[in-house]
């Protein structure tokens, strides 16, 4: 029996100005958020120096995470949700559409 859906990637080839801070990141995951029909429950979000973000998104659906590399033009996302509400599958697609990557990997767990 299926709780819920995991989705992990990783984006290639972004343009670094979208990771460096946490003003541009936090953004991006609270709209994304948003149009996928999360709650968010919670936020925790870093600033590295010189850069890069690690950003979470506390939902009651479950998880929303992502980790950035300007240097490399990388971000890392992990997105867990269960119930009803929510989708994993188009979080992950709208993460992409606003990092515009050059190559994504992207792996669909069922829990």
């Amino acid at each position: 029996m299926a709780v819920g859906t995991h989705v992990l990637g990783e984006l290639y080839g972004c343009p670094p100005e979208l990771l460096r801070r946490v003003e541009s990141v936090q953004p991006i995951l609270y709209s994304v958020a948003e149009q996928a029909r999360f709650h968010t429950v919670g936020e925790q979000f870093h600033q590295f120096e010189p850069e890069g973000v690690t950003g979470v998104l506390l939902l009651a659906e479950s998880h929303f995470a992502v980790h950035t590399w300007p240097e490399k033009g990388l971000v890392v996302a992990d997105v867990f949700t269960c119930g009803q509400e929510g989708n994993a599958i188009k979080a992950f697609d709208l993460l992409c559409e606003y990092f515009k990557p050059q190559q994504v990997n992207k792996r669909v767990i069922t829990r």
